[in-house]
């Protein structure tokens, strides 16, 4: 019944839709509040787990480089962040983003990106919250990169001869601010990329891993690779990838 005592034309079980969706889209609003791009990014709740996520691992008391662990490291630098990460130099990761599915991917994705850089556009800011702030990560001896002892070494286009399993690649030589587009071109005519190189630096000398591992039949050639540089593709296989140079691959022009 309505205040003047007549009966609502809806049903009750309708009204109850109603205000149950009106409470949802209550909820989903402040949701969309909380992640309205228009507030303040602040060190405590945003960019620090940011930093931990994907820098921390080397920017550490007793890493690699400068720590940036705490506001007080990475306030004054917040300027050198920002052009770090505006141009991907950080994290050194040196594939080109979408070409190539891999593991361990380091590099940071748009919206870290653009939330870094709205961080230091608002004046890098640490926020009144500390307990937004995460926990820091721990760090125990530095982890080695493996270097691949097997594989199969790609300078110029080559052509396998027989069906081989890639997983990964590995730039063993590079010549410094060089680029290259690595794929695969199949004798059916598809083409899987496998590794886009962007302005090379000695940084990006790691295993590029796949993140599942990809099958290459007979008679696919490598292409994208120039001749003074020299890829190692990385395979299952145990033996020397100098012996099995010769069976595996053709030169082909």
């Amino acid at each position: 019944m309505d205040r003047a005592g007549e009966r609502s034309p809806w049903p009750w079980s309708t009204v109850r839709r109603v205000l149950a969706t009106g409470g949802v889209m209550i909820a989903i609003a402040g949701k969309l509040l909380a992640h309205d791009p228009s507030a303040t990014i602040t060190w405590n709740r945003e960019v620090s787990r940011i930093v931990y996520e994907r820098c921390a691992s080397c920017h550490h008391p007793g890493g690699t480089s400068f720590s940036l662990m705490t506001y007080q490291d990475a306030q004054p630098r917040a300027a050198a962040i920002k052009a770090s990460v505006l141009s991907r130099r950080m994290p050194p990761w040196g594939a080109v983003k979408g070409f190539g599915d891999f593991r361990d991917d380091k590099s940071l994705t748009q919206e870290q990106i653009s939330l870094v850089t709205a961080w230091v556009e608002g004046g890098a800011p640490r926020g009144n919250n500390p307990n937004a702030l995460p926990p820091a990560p721990k760090f125990g001896e530095p982890r080695r990169e493996e270097i691949p002892t097997s594989g199969l070494a790609v300078s110029g286009d080559l052509t396998i001869d027989r069906p081989i399993t890639v997983d990964g690649l590995w730039p063993e030589h590079v010549p410094p601010g060089a680029s290259m587009q690595i794929v695969a071109a199949w004798q059916n005519g598809r083409v899987e990329p496998l590794l886009w190189l962007y302005e090379y630096n000695d940084s990006y000398r790691h295993p590029f891993r796949f993140r599942r591992a990809i099958e290459i039949p007979a008679g696919t050639t490598i292409r994208g690779v120039p001749r003074d540089a020299k890829i190692v593709l990385m395979t299952a296989d145990d033996n020397s990838w100098f012996s099995r140079l010769r069976a595996l691959f053709r030169k082909t022009g």
